[in-house]
């Protein structure tokens, strides 16, 4: 009888439909894991195929070349090397099923699907899986029972309960569970619900990529049988950790595992996007990305970010001054750029405005001067970021955060033209919060500079557009002090109207952002993609329609 088992957690970064290059990072993190005596490797949630594979996983041959890897990477355990547990999807009849498969001795020894799809924020499986019609059985491996689940089947009763009731000895439970802010602790309740309820410890694999607008940070974890976490792989970067198993009178424990620490607040969130945009650009293949850095707070951050994921020879600033852009936002968006080690050139917007002003003259005639002049300025400003990434070929970021994306304080075809936006999810106060982090603190993953990156003046001084003569934002929007718990409160709580109010906030206020948050559907349903990490984004989880005659009175 087995007593003793090492298993590898081979947290590592698949790409989404890259099968051949996942199957090549698999074998890496295998032999990897064989130089330290693993006896099994368990990977994360469709590792095969790349996670959340939307709708290519419904593509027949997509699935064909699914399945054909499967089967390749069993034939490479023939070699007497570590089993593997890989996700994949497979197709069985007319049902398509979200699987994971023991891979031992040179074939597929067991197949378990995915019981519990879910269906509410980033997830939409129901549309392109078909659920397992029963609990699985346990998948014996080395004559220990291990308990199989698939990520939901962890977070909701019944398939832990059902397998411990069967023999199951521990839990294996591979994920693609997405980052957000609050994810360490609600993955940690999730388990310690399904040990608490069986007796049994618990073994949490993780994926580890930006995907889009979904972050994956890894943070594995084995959890005993009494609920406590007492291993972690780290957060943000790719490992091949290995956990030691024994076996006494009691069950089985394990004693010896990865003891990475946990970072949480800014750092977490710095890191967190900081990936996405690393992964977002060199996945998609760009040489660097090319930023309008306006001498603000947003664009600084951004700035901060991009070179921290891609090094400062990648990152390329310019500066649009118009008649409006302050001395100060000159030197502070100069500074700053020096700071950060980046190109940095100014190209002026003013012959373009006037080319403009000349050109609509006849058809504007004598009609006052308003927001149209502006957006052309910003306009203009995104013209001349799109032509840079055109002639050069790096991805433009845009820069504007949470707060402007959700009243539409932003400028279609200005400064919202971009390939990605790294602040898309993050309030303007989370923005000024991890400019001082940033000032303050590094981290080994960040390819940027030690120390003060951002002038502390940009951090201070009033947020402005510098589209017209002496313009603040508070002139347009309440502070954002009043403006980003409003917004929190409409968006992530959805919480109505007169329990906002009840809170002690202006009825105004929050029946004027309440309407701004409406109204500015359709700027966000063409804006670029940015990371997710609150527990509501714009995009996969908040779908409101455009035309919406609702307000909460």
């Amino acid at each position: 009888m087995t007593e003793s088992l090492s298993i590898a957690i081979a947290q590592i970064a698949p790409v989404v439909g890259d099968i051949d290059g996942n199957v090549d990072r698999i074998l890496t993190a295998r032999g990897q894991a064989a130089e330290e005596g693993a006896d099994l490797v368990i990977y994360c949630e469709l590792v095969v195929a790349g996670y959340p594979p939307e709708d290519l996983v419904l593509k027949p041959s997509f699935q064909r070349a699914c399945m054909h890897a499967v089967e390749r990477l069993a034939a490479e355990t023939a070699d007497g090397g570590p089993a593997m547990i890989v996700g994949a999807p497979w197709k069985e009849g007319d049902a398509l099923y979200n699987g994971a498969f023991l891979l031992s001795d040179g074939k597929i020894a067991a197949k378990r699907f995915k019981v519990r799809l879910p269906n509410y924020g980033v997830f939409d499986e129901p549309r392109v899986f078909t659920p397992a019609e029963h609990y699985p059985e346990p998948t014996e491996f080395k004559g220990v029972k291990l308990g199989l689940m698939i990520c939901e089947d962890m977070w909701l009763p019944g398939a832990a309960e059902a397998l411990a009731a069967k023999g199951a000895e521990m839990f294996i439970v591979p994920h693609g569970s997405p980052f957000r802010k609050t994810a360490l602790e609600e993955r940690t309740m999730a388990a310690r619900a399904r040990v608490a309820a069986t007796d049994k410890p618990l073994i949490f694999v993780n994926q580890l990529a930006g995907q889009d607008e979904v972050l994956f940070e890894g943070a594995a974890f084995v959890m005993d049988s009494a609920g406590v976490v007492q291993y972690r792989a780290p957060q943000f970067e790719e490992t091949t950790a290995i956990t030691r198993w024994k076996k006494d009178a009691a069950g089985w424990a394990c004693v010896e595992g990865p003891e990475a620490d946990w970072v949480g607040g800014e750092e977490m969130v710095y890191r967190a996007v900081t990936m996405a945009v690393r992964d977002y650009v060199t996945k998609n293949r760009f040489k660097g990305v090319v930023i309008g850095l306006s001498g603000g707070v947003d664009s600084a951050l951004t700035a901060a970010i991009a070179v921290d994921a891609l090094g400062a020879e990648a990152v390329h600033c310019v500066m649009m001054p118009s008649r409006y852009t302050s001395k100060e936002s000159l030197e502070d968006a100069e500074s700053c750029a020096k700071a950060l080690g980046v190109t940095y050139r100014s190209i002026g917007i003013e012959p373009g405005v006037e080319a403009f002003d000349k050109m609509l003259a006849p058809t504007f005639g004598n009609l006052q001067k308003d927001v149209t002049e502006e957006n052309i300025q910003s306009r203009l400003r995104g013209v001349i970021l799109m032509a840079l990434s055109n002639k050069f070929g790096d991805m433009v970021l845009t820069t504007g955060n949470k707060s402007e994306m959700s009243v539409g304080y932003a400028t279609l075809y200005g400064d919202m033209n971009g390939g990605f936006n790294p602040l898309k999810d993050l309030y303007k106060l989370e923005v000024f919060a991890l400019c001082r982090w940033r000032n303050a603190h590094h981290a080994a993953d960040l390819k940027g500079p030690k120390g003060e990156v951002i002038p502390e003046r940009i951090i201070t001084k009033p947020p402005s557009a510098e589209l017209r003569e002496d313009q603040k934002d508070e002139d347009s929007l309440p502070a954002y002090e009043v403006l980003d718990p409003i917004l929190e409160m409409l968006v992530e709580k959805e919480m109505a109207v007169k329990d906002i109010v009840a809170k002690g906030y202006d009825e105004k206020d929050v029946r004027r952002v309440e309407h701004l948050l409406y109204v500015a559907e359709y700027k966000r349903r063409q804006a670029p993609p940015g990371p997710k990490v609150a527990s509501v984004n714009f995009g996969r989880d908040r779908r409101y329609p455009i035309t919406n005659g609702w307000r909460d009175r």
